[in-house]
């Protein structure tokens, strides 16, 4: 609800990186509207075309932008309010481009704000769940790199090693595809090369310890579990400074 007033009206359409609208989401009473407006599903709003605009300045600048009515270039769309973000694939290539546009004339300053950050929010939930797709077998880390350019996600294989990366996580912590394409430890990535992880017998105690957790302590089922005798097992753990 807008509040002290009727429902928004607004339209929501996705981009391809060329500008053009592929999608479009709205209330049928506002389709001819936008549709005079040209937000809609084949129009092309590049910049090329369109001048300075949500979706085409969104593009070229690969970052969330508002262009609130007449900062449009051309005034036949002085009456719109746009808000894009970007969403990038799982190369770090941008993929697409999220618009949320209102006409309304009252829309006030917070309440564009708030529709400018739930279209971002959108956009990374659109790129993060894009990139677990991408890496259906993969372990997915949280980079601890902030969140200023989206999710900072890292996809790892079994051994830990890094096979994916979003564009935060590139650029948090200088990724490119030359890394992904040598074995490179998440752990390193992260700034704890040489922790207690890259340690063999610390890699030893976890496996142990993540058997017994998974058979709730009975060593015979967590030792079975691994392919390996009870006496193995026991001794093992006697070396790791384990108790069952």
């Amino acid at each position: 609800m807008y509040a002290g007033s009727s429902l928004f009206v607004g339209s929501v359409v996705l981009a391809d990186p060329r500008g053009i609208i592929v999608d479009r989401r709205g209330t049928p009473s506002d389709d001819t509207l936008f549709d005079s407006s040209g937000l809609w599903t084949g129009a092309v709003w590049s910049e090329k075309y369109e001048g300075t605009n949500g979706i085409g300045t969104c593009i070229v600048e690969q970052r969330a932008v508002t262009i609130d009515r007449d900062q449009h270039f051309f005034t036949r769309n002085s009456g719109l309010f746009c808000t894009t973000a970007p969403i990038f694939d799982e190369h770090g290539d941008l993929a697409a481009a999220l618009d949320v546009s209102s006409a309304r004339a009252d829309l006030t300053e917070g309440f564009a704000r708030l529709i400018a950050s739930a279209v971002a929010d959108a956009a990374r939930f659109i790129e993060a769940e894009n990139f677990r797709l991408a890496f259906p077998k993969a372990r997915i880390l949280l980079a601890p790199t902030g969140d200023r350019y989206g999710s900072s996600l890292l996809a790892v294989d079994r051994d830990d090693l890094v096979i994916g990366a979003t564009r935060a996580a590139r650029i948090g912590l200088g990724v490119n595809s030359a890394t992904l394409k040598r074995p490179t430890p998440a752990a390193d990535l992260m700034g704890r090369a040489g922790a207690e992880s890259d340690d063999i017998g610390a890699a030893e105690r976890a496996v142990l310890q993540r058997a017994l957790a998974r058979s709730s302590g009975n060593v015979s089922k967590a030792a079975k579990d691994l392919d390996m005798s009870r006496a193995t097992f026991h001794r093992k753990m006697k070396e790791l400074g384990l108790r069952g």
